[in-house]
């Protein structure tokens, strides 16, 4: 499997962790920056090229996830979910990141370095990585109806306020 990684100066000493042990367990990690410590840099445009990338490998037919890293996640979680087509999930610990990929069928998970140490966070990850997707009918049509949402503003046959 593919695994797109990016994050902030918060969260790149564990980036390096990370992608020193998926890649040892097998994955093939594709590191979307920062490449060195800045203090001063700006998440954004590392996240959203991270869920880019997933989009881009998931279109084609490849197996592919991201993983995106921060102090707490969040922001680096908004900045992937705006990629249309993403679904960035927070995950803090095992529950949350396997329901992310179970019932989300989430592609990309965020989390906080400052929250976990490396081997807590290298567990979640592992875990949604591992996690499939259920493709149960009921989180199928909630998907569904986000994707309908993001396209078009509507979603049939619910109300939406405008």
């Amino acid at each position: 499997m593919r695994v797109h990684i990016a994050t902030d100066h918060a969260g790149l000493q564990l980036s390096h962790y990370l992608i020193e042990k998926l890649t040892a367990a097998g994955y093939e990690m594709i590191d979307h920056g920062p490449t060195e410590y800045d203090p001063l840099d700006d998440y954004p445009s590392f996240c959203i090229n991270a869920a880019l990338a997933v989009k881009r490998d998931r279109d084609a037919g490849l197996d592919s996830l991201g993983i995106v890293l921060g102090g707490s996640g969040n922001g680096e979680q908004m900045a992937a979910n705006k990629v249309e087509g993403i679904r960035a999930a927070l995950a803090w610990n095992h529950t949350t990141a396997a329901l992310a990929r179970d019932h989300n069928n989430a592609q990309v998970v965020a989390v906080g370095g400052r929250q976990h140490s490396p081997d807590e966070a290298l567990e979640i990850i592992k875990v949604f990585l591992s996690t499939p997707w259920s493709g149960e009918e009921r989180h199928a049509r909630r998907i569904g109806q986000l994707g309908e949402y993001e396209q078009t503003g509507k979603i049939a046959g619910k109300h939406i306020d405008e």
